[in-house]
């Protein structure tokens, strides 16, 4: 306005000289103060947001009032500037105290139109209004006629904004209300499937327990079909047993993302070799190696899920393996960053393109893996998700069918013993 006073002076907006820089001085006094209030100084009963908002729009608005009567109130569109404060104060505040925002703006409105008209000379007409309307005689009745517009436009705008907001609000509450109903019939049915699942548990072990007897001959001799029976019967008994004990892990898992777990510093090398301990027989009866070379470093996590995330991984890349290969268990190291990841990677089926974004999601198996093993529950790898947000891990998975599958482990925030590799 200041470099361009000569040309909005054409269009009767005149005097750019002063004003301009004190609304501009004020504006940024008046900011500073906002957040300062806000962020540095107490809650009080003379300082709070609504308090604070309230002192927002009064000053906004008495600066808005010198620009429109400095640019013209009835010669210039300008007046047109106040809906915006009535818009804003439909959004943030309730019905009723946008109505006395509104009012509030039509008060201010009607005295600058007023002292521009009946008791301050007023500019010259602006070319962006009327010819007919700069003749002197109808220049009263023009403001009159103007004020009108302008107020009954003010009161129209805050209805229907109002009445939007409201259904805005209404839809929110609906679909917040829904959402803790989809939240508590999620709980619901977790804990119903958590019962299910040991009332399931008991009476399989006894099944097994009977069928073991059976085989061994502690119930005398029985003949190859019913042998053969048995063993069908126990490998399906086996598969339901591993669904129970991963769901029952699953919803531990669940739980302790609502409570403050414990954290501990462990050294990865050892939590690994308890891994392979246990995996070694499976590993063997699949004829798949398992090579793990290491470099050993300490991070801060749940110990016992960090072992749960990487058993279902190492587990997954033996069952998913191709006999006679192996498993590749690596580390990198970054010291710069004091980052590290574990890199597990296997020799066997792989995963398909399109089933990568879901293979974390409970129950998902593709085609695929379920020709492989039927036996999969499709729950492991939400274990590891679960597993790996608890203890604030990132987990990124490269694939190509047929050749195999590589999970990556990403810990930050380690600490680096003395460097050494560990093979096995």
């Amino acid at each position: 306005m200041l470099s361009a006073s000569d040309t909005l002076a054409q269009f009767g907006i005149s005097e750019q000289k002063k004003w301009p820089i004190a609304i501009i001085v004020i504006l940024i006094i008046a900011n500073i103060t906002y957040l300062f209030a806000l962020d540095h100084c107490r809650p009080s009963k003379y300082n709070s947001p609504s308090i604070n908002l309230w002192v927002q729009i009064i000053v906004d608005l008495l600066c808005l009032s010198v620009v429109v009567h400095y640019i013209g109130s009835t010669t210039t569109p300008i007046s047109f500037f106040y809906v915006l404060h009535i818009a804003l104060a439909c959004i943030f505040f309730s019905t009723r105290e946008s109505l006395y925002v509104t009012i509030l703006v039509c008060f201010m409105d009607t005295i600058v139109i007023l002292l521009d008209n009946f008791f301050i000379t007023q500019t010259p007409l602006s070319t962006l209004i009327s010819s007919h309307l700069s003749i002197d005689t109808d220049r009263t009745e023009s403001a009159l006629l103007w004020m009108s517009f302008l107020d009954t436009l003010f009161i129209i705008v805050w209805y229907v904004v109002s009445r939007l907001s409201l259904i805005v609000r209404a839809h929110e509450r609906h679909l917040l209300e829904a959402y803790k109903q989809i939240n508590q019939a999620q709980v619901e049915k977790d804990q119903y499937a958590l019962l299910i699942t040991h009332q399931l548990k008991s009476p399989l072990d006894a099944i097994r327990s009977k069928i073991n007897l059976i085989k061994d001959g502690y119930l005398g001799e029985t003949s190859v079909e019913v042998n053969t029976a048995l063993e069908q019967m126990d490998v399906r008994a086996k598969n339901m047993s591993g669904l129970i004990l991963d769901l029952l892990r699953l919803e531990r898992l669940k739980d302790t993302c609502l409570d403050t777990a414990v954290f501990e510093s462990v050294e990865i090398q050892a939590v690994l070799q308890k891994c392979i301990e246990k995996l070694t027989p499976v590993a063997s009866s699949k004829h798949v190696t398992l090579n793990l070379s290491i470099k050993n470093f300490i991070c801060d996590v749940i110990p016992d899920q960090l072992g749960i995330l990487l058993e279902n991984i190492i587990s997954n890349a033996i069952t998913y393996s191709h006999e006679n290969t192996s498993v590749e268990i690596t580390s990198e190291i970054d010291t710069l960053n004091h980052g590290a990841n574990i890199t597990i990677t296997d020799h066997g089926i792989g995963i398909e393109s399109k089933d990568l974004p879901n293979i974390f999601n409970e129950y998902f198996y593709s085609p695929r893996a379920a020709m492989h093993n039927k036996a999969t529950s499709g729950i492991g790898l939400s274990i590891v998700k679960i597993a790996a947000e608890n203890n604030k891990l990132k987990i990124k998975v490269a694939s190509e069918p047929g050749i195999g599958t590589s999970f990556s482990i990403i810990f930050n925030n380690i600490e680096i013993p003395e460097e050494h590799i560990v093979t096995a």
